[in-house]
């Protein structure tokens, strides 16, 4: 029989065998309590749309903040000292460019930030701006959009090309996350062409006569382009000033002649604009868009897959009948 002396000795045996065991196990695996204790690469995007897309392809590598927060509006933004502090201490700036996020380049030079710089349009072939009708009112200001329409994210094709710089300038900031980052990557852009094609079936089946809407700014010319929906802005590409009465008088003429079936609301602009056109034209409120900011995670678009398929939603719903 075990005496109780022997049994406490076999216990105080095998606990330092254990104890031993797991030092030798940590002393050949010190890459693993590095990456552990490694904090999150600091990333700052200059709104709510491209702090998504970050999110999702850099997970529990990065800690993302968006400058421009939800329901806010990027083209009347004005950086704040607490702002400059924040692109101070980033290791990665993510930015739109087109001319959309253009207090960045001031900011960061004010800032004296040294980040690596993702421009997540590059590569991409941008609509150039309307050359008539809809005409931006930059005048040369920080948000002036130059020759092209920035709003490329509405369309999922161009946001793939957004995934894949945003995926090789995390690589860039921290190697020792790439096979993370290409995994993220990839399981992403695969749920972006899934979004795609169920968008394009729910608009498919709008009458041909019925796809045209209204909306508060021109934002959604690359969504129409890819999905063959015609939504119309009162003013250019901007919303920092008032739509003129002539944007307002080619609006209502138009949505008139082509029998608009509705007008939008958008959650960055002021709804007094849309109520003014629907009474004009006659057409209905086609209820709320989300053009440039995603809403906050108790509202209907937290995500830009969230509001890719709300947008998609909101717009087969009034334009059906």
């Amino acid at each position: 029989m075990f005496r109780t002396d022997d049994l406490k000795q076999n216990n105080i045996h095998l606990s330092r065998r254990l104890a031993l065991g797991l030092i030798l196990a940590a002393a050949m695996m010190p890459g693993l309590a590095l990456a552990q204790a490694k904090e999150p690469l600091q990333v700052v995007a200059s709104f709510s749309i491209l702090a998504d897309l970050a999110k999702q392809v850099g997970g529990d590598r990065v800690r993302v903040v968006s400058l421009v927060g939800p329901n806010a509006d990027t083209h009347v933004f004005r950086a704040t000292p607490q702002d400059a502090k924040i692109v101070k201490e980033a290791d990665l700036l993510i930015v739109n460019g087109l001319g959309f996020d253009g207090f960045m380049p001031r900011l960061v030079k004010s800032s004296g930030s040294k980040a690596r710089i993702v421009t997540a349009s590059n590569g991409l072939n941008p609509l150039e701006k309307p050359k008539s009708g809809g005409h931006d009112h930059g005048h040369g200001h920080a948000h002036d959009h130059g020759k092209h329409d920035p709003h490329a994210w509405q369309s999922i094709d161009a946001v793939k090309i957004y995934v894949s710089n945003i995926r090789d300038g995390l690589i860039a900031a921290d190697k020792e996350g790439e096979a993370v980052f290409r995994a993220n990557a990839g399981k992403y852009l695969a749920e972006l062409d899934r979004a795609k094609t169920e968008i394009a079936a729910l608009l498919a089946s709008i009458p041909r006569d019925n796809r045209l809407g209204i909306v508060n700014h021109d934002s959604f010319r690359y969504f129409t382009r890819d999905f063959g929906i015609r939504i119309e802005g009162a003013r250019g590409l901007s919303t920092e000033t008032e739509p003129s009465a002539q944007d307002i008088a080619r609006i209502v003429r138009a949505a008139r002649e082509r029998k608009a079936k509705a007008v939008f609301l958008e959650n960055v602009a002021d709804p007094r604009i849309a109520e003014k056109l629907a009474k004009e034209t006659g057409a209905r409120l086609g209820g709320t868009l989300y053009s440039d900011a995603l809403t906050d995670e108790k509202g209907p678009a937290p995500t830009y897959l969230a509001l890719m398929r709300h947008n998609a939603k909101t717009i087969a719903e009034a334009l059906k009948d």
